[in-house]
């Protein structure tokens, strides 16, 4: 195993990919916030097995925290993370300092309207969406990836970045990856390690939850109200878990669906203790995401 590169600046970022692509090298992204754990890995291997030159970068980014929310107390393990990156042959880690992705004055901004942000964690994380899509513009300005891989566990997020790469014309393929779990069904996320043993044994609800949910339209149930209420009986009844959205909407345009008429996701949002979690399944007619990776559960 060997400890990749390590950039800190984009004209090193730039150098080394420029290098990389003058040897026909195909470029894979895999943008993080550190806090490396086996679902990150999974990207990575994917980007390994596609690319001939693979870019993780690791930064916090504080744009996309809002008040109140744990900016400070992120896990941060650079050495740690670029240990996991070499594990899986990464070649290149971008680690900038916040003033190399935001120089002083910075004033620029990137932002998605429309449905897109309307619902789901929108509401609860006001500009969330707005520091996510301007860091992702940013790391792929620098980068220039041929291709950018992302997890299926931040839907809304995924959605929106398709979005915006879309609609600016970016040349990059978005490359989604089905969401990796822990044996019990949680959702692998960096913020898990916040969990008290107590919250960690409450917090496999969510994903259980939701797999009530999409029994029910496999089973032949079509109304988002009934579908919603299947997993929510089964989410509200856990201790330690206070539900903050449930929602079935749209699996491509993510406006809200009355009716199971086409693939939708069913999302929740909950506290577990202090912790927020977020997790989601695709369900409805035709074929979805997890139909087609093989993980529906």
């Amino acid at each position: 195993m060997s400890v990749p590169a390590i950039a800190t600046t984009a004209e090193e970022a730039r150098r080394r990919v420029a290098e990389a692509r003058a040897q026909g090298k195909i470029i894979g992204l895999v943008p993080t916030m550190g806090a490396l754990h086996e679902a990150h890995l999974t990207l990575m291997r994917r980007a390994r097995a596609e690319c001939g030159f693979v870019v993780v970068s690791i930064f916090v980014n504080p744009t996309q925290f809002v008040a109140g929310e744990d900016f400070e107390r992120y896990p941060r393990d650079m050495a740690g993370d670029a240990k996991l990156c070499g594990s899986v042959g990464v070649d290149l880690v971008f680690a900038p300092e916040v003033r190399e992705v935001y120089p002083p004055g910075d004033s620029t901004r990137v932002e998605v309207m429309g449905t897109l942000v309307e619902g789901m964690c929108a509401p609860h994380r006001p500009g969330h969406f707005r520091g996510v899509t301007t860091v992702c513009a940013r790391l792929f300005n620098i980068v220039a990836p041929d291709n950018a891989y992302f997890g299926e566990k931040d839907y809304q997020q995924l959605q929106i970045i398709k979005r915006m790469v879309r609609d600016l014309k970016l040349p990059l393929t978005i490359v989604p990856i089905a969401t990796v779990r822990e044996p019990d069904g949680l959702a692998m996320s960096s913020r898990n390690a916040y969990l008290s043993s107590e919250e960690r044994k409450a917090a496999p609800i969510l994903h259980r939850g939701l797999r009530v949910g999409e029994d029910a339209a496999e089973a032949g149930e079509r109304e988002a109200a009934a579908i919603i209420a299947a997993a929510r009986k089964v989410i509200e009844a856990a201790p330690r878990v206070k539900l903050q959205y449930l929602e079935l909407r749209d699996a491509e345009t993510l406006e809200n669906v009355a009716r199971l008429c086409r693939p939708a996701v069913l999302a929740v949002a909950a506290l577990v203790g202090k912790t927020r979690l977020i997790d989601n399944v695709v369900i409805g007619p035709g074929d979805t995401p997890a139909a087609q990776t093989g993980q529906r559960r």
